[in-house]
């Protein structure tokens, strides 16, 4: 698929603001953030680990915050917010996007997730 920023070029309209919007958002978070690839996804790497990939589908965008923790752990928000989501992904629209604060908290305990494994490593 290529680079996060090639895969957004391809992709059109309100679908491209909504996925773009997650992306500055983890590079606001991230800001070191590159870009790579994460099980065959373009995705931002935090720190060379998969933070984030941000897709199209036929009937839905696709948040993946490449941990199978972090979305269980906030689903009376997740649900609040009527959104659809399984351990691994988040679905959303352009229309009913991930609420701003909802979406920091995923990005930002993510990013904490791989510090900690990260420092774990080192210390």
């Amino acid at each position: 698929m290529g680079t996060v920023i090639d895969y957004l070029a391809a992709i059109d309209g309100e679908n491209r603001v909504a996925l773009e919007h997650v992306i500055a958002v983890a590079r606001e978070l991230s800001p070191d953030a590159t870009e790579g690839e994460s099980y065959g996804m373009p995705a931002l790497l935090h720190r060379g680990k998969a933070l984030v990939a941000a897709l199209e589908a036929k009937k839905h965008l696709g948040l993946y915050p490449f941990s199978g923790q972090i979305l269980p752990g906030l689903a009376t928000e997740l649900d609040a917010a009527g959104l659809n989501w399984s351990p691994g992904a988040l679905q959303f629209t352009a229309q009913h996007p991930v609420p701003d604060d909802l979406l920091r908290r995923i990005l930002g305990e993510r990013i904490a997730q791989i510090d900690a494994q990260l420092d774990k490593k080192r210390g």
